[in-house]
């Protein structure tokens, strides 16, 4: 049984017609030519697919196209404004944290949905204290960043990619595209 919907998908609006069961990740990509989020494990196991649902981390291959219907949806591809590099984006690049980069927009998209719940005050598995403001430190970042897997092992380059954007306040008070809100 198919379906219309609206997705916004990096800034553009595409009405769809999707058959209820297709995933956000297959509609992305075979709908719509958006090649940014990758399939991995095609079970919301690795992150390669993150993407970001209203500023919300999502795993695309577990997301039906049909419960996105309305939201704005933002892709590595998309978190760039008028051209100009995303301060995650250019954090990846400093510190190395890619090889292959397979994973890489999925990292990308996770760690900007880290730095806005950081940013928001939420506490993650290893704050010590959930009633205070938790510190970003290593294991925090190492913590939130635990559901996206890199096959390479860019793990030390992808925590002090996080860890300078936190630094430059790329997630704090702005929206995915880095603009303040």
């Amino acid at each position: 049984m198919d379906s219309e919907l609206t997705l916004r998908v990096d800034g553009v609006t595409h009405d769809l017609e999707v058959d209820t069961r297709a995933s956000l990740l297959d509609t992305l990509r075979q709908r719509l030519g958006v090649m940014s989020p990758k399939k991995g494990c095609d079970h919301g196991q690795c992150g390669a697919c993150t993407v970001l649902v209203d500023g919300r981390r999502v795993l695309a291959c577990l997301s039906l196209a049909v419960a996105q219907d309305g939201h704005e949806i933002t892709t590595a591809d998309g978190l760039s404004a008028d051209g100009e590099e995303h301060p995650v984006h250019r954090a990846f690049v400093d510190h190395d944290g890619f090889q292959c980069g397979y994973c890489t927009p999925g990292q990308v998209c996770s760690a900007v949905g880290v730095l806005d719940e950081f940013a928001r005050g939420w506490p993650s598995a290893v704050t010590a204290d959930v009633a205070a403001a938790p510190e970003l430190d290593d294991a925090e970042i190492a913590e939130r960043m635990s559901g996206n897997l890199c096959r390479c092992g860019a793990y030390k380059g992808i925590r002090a990619a996080v860890a300078q954007s936190n630094a430059a306040g790329s997630g704090a008070g702005t929206d995915p595209a880095g603009r303040s809100r």
